[in-house]
C-alpha cells in the first residue's frame, strides 16, 4: 500500500510578505493509507525510539563505570553510541510525529516498555559492561527487524528510516564487540 499525502503551494505562498517576513503555507490533505501508514509506523517505530531512549541512558551510565583493560577506547565509544542512539531515537520519533500522531518517550514509559538492561549499575570491567551493552543494541536490532517487516506492506519512507538506523547501530555494535573479540 502506497502512502499519499498532498501538499498544495500556492505562488503567493513563495513570495515573502515584506511586512511578515517570509512566509510559507501549506496544506496537507490526508488519505486512508496516510492514516493507515501513521498507525503503522507508530506500532513499529515507537518501541524503536523506546529502546534507543534506554540505549542513551544506559550507555551513559555505563561509560561512566567502566574500568579495565580498553578503557579509554571502549570509554570514548560509548560516549559516541549514546550520541548515535541518541540523534536515532530522534529520527524515528519524528517520523511518527511527522505522520500526525504523538509518541510518549518519557523516562517511565521507556522504563515500563524496555527490558531491563544487561550493563552492571556501578563499576564493572570493560568485558561485562560490552556484553551487556551489546545484549542491549541486540534488543533494539530486533525491534528494527519487526519494524522493517511490519512496514513493509504500509510505509516504505518509514521501512527506509528502519533499515538506515539498523545499518547504523549494526557498525556500532561491530566497532564495540571487536573490544572483546578474539
Amino acid at each position: 500500500m502506497k502512502t499519499h499525502v498532498s501538499v498544495v503551494v500556492t505562488e503567493g505562498d513563495l513570495l515573502p510578505d515584506p511586512t511578515k517576513g517570509i512566509q510559507m503555507t501549506t496544506t496537507i490533505a490526508t488519505t486512508a493509507s496516510t492514516a493507515t501508514a501513521a498507525s503503522s509506523t507508530s506500532q513499529f517505530l515507537s518501541p524503536v525510539v523506546l529502546g534507543l531512549q534506554a540505549l542513551t541512558i544506559n550507555g551513559k551510565q555505563a561509560h561512566w563505570h567502566v574500568r579495565g583493560a580498553n578503557f579509554i577506547g571502549v570509554h570514548e565509544f560509548l560516549d559516541t553510541l549514546v550520541e548515535h542512539a541518541g540523534a536515532w531515537a530522534d529520527e524515528a520519533a519524528e517520523r511518527i510525529v511527522a505522520l500526525g500522531l504523538p509518541i510518549d518517550a518519557r523516562v517511565q514509559r521507556v522504563a515500563e516498555k524496555v527490558p531491563a538492561t544487561g550493563a552492571p549499575a556501578g563499576f564493572a570491567q570493560s568485558t561485562e559492561v560490552i556484553k551487556g551493552i551489546i545484549a542491549d543494541i541486540d534488543a533494539v536490532i530486533a525491534d528494527l527487524e519487526t519494524a522493517i517487516e511490519g512496514l513493509d506492506e504500509t510505509d516504505l519512507t518509514s521501512q527506509d528510516t528502519a533499515i538506515g538506523i539498523k545499518a547504523g547501530l549494526e557498525k556500532d555494535r561491530w566497532f564495540l564487540f571487536s573490544h572483546i573479540a578474539e
